[in-house]
């Protein structure tokens, strides 16, 4: 959703090799110790079979399904041999789930759209295989050639609604429980080596990108686009995997959009880089699904605009988390609806129980470096009793505050579960069940605000946090 990593980073130095003949990563030792840096491996550029669908009768009409045409020609790909699957341009190739083989590498060819399709009978019996694309317990597999794979999510709207889309619920069908029974688009279960590059992927109905228990991927230079108003879109899920690379994304989306989560096992060796994000929900977010520990995290240049939240933990289910670094990233945040999970803070580190009966995680050793902000709230840090958040240093920070919408403010957000939505006066920085924080060099900005909605600098209680260091922090009013 794994051998365990390498130790914490002593360095905000990352660095990532791209040969020309196969993509070889290498993430930076964990501590100051020499350690083994693990090796990502993707597919090697060995003489490939091209293979077109249209070749297998593949129409592209848009209308008629080519599911068959399209499955045909993956399944004569030759075992054990690169093999790329084209989808020749200036068509649009309507299918049900298909089902990709090691060695299978999608070319879907800039002005080629794979569409899916809007029945229940596209998909197959078991709920956790509906995906328009789906690979399992493959290798060298992949999605590139700079075209679209498009879910038709819009069809799966039952009310419109700025706030908040009512939408199709296949819970009826017994295969799945609640109001998130749709498919999801593209998804790659335990699987190794995957590679996605140079792609646009357009209109999930639920989960855009989905990728579980696999070692080994790269994800660069791919374009999602979800329904702003539409719920569960997230852009790119990954569970339980390990050694990931994503870099020169761009999402706009409504629900998550980078969301890393531990189910059945821990997350370690992911780097997020050159990126932009915008979201109704969180643009980064650890959790809320999270069982297992979290390790060895790294996001460097990226831009969040008008999100709902930015950087985000919701670490629910008694995993822990450590040696996470956030550097060099432009965060705007602005209220939207409550009904969406978050309250316009660009940092959010929260920790505690989903349950009552439920385990505590503990946050330990995060670094948030070269952060600027414009948000129409402050910063939350919120471990718990059973789950400290301990050694968090802020360096750098230049934080403004001001309101432009018209949303409600002086709430604080513990959902899922915890305490819910809690009356609270705004201020910079809201702290509680803290042990060990630096915050050196942080600047913050308030807005002249005639309806004094700006209470505090620095909130927080002697009895739950200890051992702040304060190195030159400044918090200063000015005038819009």
């Amino acid at each position: 959703m794994a051998t365990a990593p390498p130790p914490p980073p002593s360095s905000l130095i990352q660095s990532i090799t791209v040969p020309l003949l196969f993509f070889l990563f290498l993430l930076p030792p964990l501590q100051s110790n020499p350690a083994t840096s693990p090796t990502i491996e993707l597919p090697h550029t060995l003489s490939a079979t091209t293979i077109s669908v249209v070749d297998f009768g593949a129409t592209g009409d848009g209308v008629h399904y080519d599911t068959s045409a399209i499955q045909s020609a993956i399944d004569s790909c030759p075992a054990l041999s690169p093999c790329h699957v084209t989808f020749p341009p200036g068509r649009t190739y309507l299918t049900a789930t298909i089902r990709l083989k090691s060695g299978v590498v999608l070319d879907i060819q800039e002005g080629a759209t794979l569409l899916g399709g809007p029945r229940l009978e596209d998909y197959p019996k078991e709920q956790n295989k509906w995906y328009v694309v789906l690979a399992e317990n493959a290798s060298d597999v992949g999605i590139s050639g700079g075209g679209v794979v498009d879910g038709q999510g819009l069809k799966f709207v039952t009310r419109f609604d700025e706030r908040k889309n009512v939408m199709v619920s296949w819970n009826w069908t017994g295969a799945c429980l609640g109001d998130e029974c749709r498919p999801r688009l593209v998804g790659f279960i335990n699987c190794r080596n995957v590679n996605l590059s140079n792609l646009r992927l357009r209109q999930p109905a639920y989960w855009c990108l989905h990728i579980v228990q696999c070692e080994n991927i790269l994800i660069q230079d791919v374009s999602i686009y979800g329904d702003f108003n539409t719920p569960n879109n997230d852009g790119i899920d990954i569970e339980d995997s390990n050694n990931t690379v994503i870099t020169r994304c761009h999402i706009d989306t409504g629900d998550d959009a980078i969301c890393p989560k531990t189910y059945t096992g821990p997350l370690y060796n992911l780097t997020v880089t050159n990126s932009w994000i915008r979201t109704k929900s969180s643009a980064i977010k650890l959790g809320s699904a999270s069982w297992f520990d979290f390790k060895g995290l790294v996001f460097d240049n990226i831009t969040i605009v008008d999100s709902h939240r930015g950087l985000g933990f919701q670490i629910r289910d008694g995993g822990n988390v450590s040696d996470i670094t956030f550097s060099n990233i432009n965060i705007s945040t602005r209220y939207y609806d409550p009904s969406w999970w978050g309250r316009a803070e660009p940092i959010y580190v929260t920790t505690c129980p989903r349950h009552s009966n439920s385990k505590e995680g503990s946050i330990s050793n995060l670094l948030f470096v070269n952060i600027t902000s414009t948000s129409e709230n402050g910063v939350f840090l919120s471990g718990s009793k059973g789950g400290l958040l301990s050694d968090l240093r802020f360096i750098n920070l230049n934080l403004t505050y001001r309101r432009w919408t018209n949303d409600a403010g002086g709430l604080v957000d513990y959902r899922p579960g915890c305490q819910g939505l809690v009356n609270h006066s705004t201020a910079g920085i809201i702290m509680e069940h803290i042990d060990g924080l630096v915050i050196d060099n942080v600047n913050m900005r308030w807005s002249d605000d005639p309806l004094r909605q700006w209470n505090d600098p620095l909130d927080f209680r002697s009895s739950t946090v200890n051992n702040i260091s304060l190195l030159n922090f400044r918090s200063s009013l000015y005038s819009q």
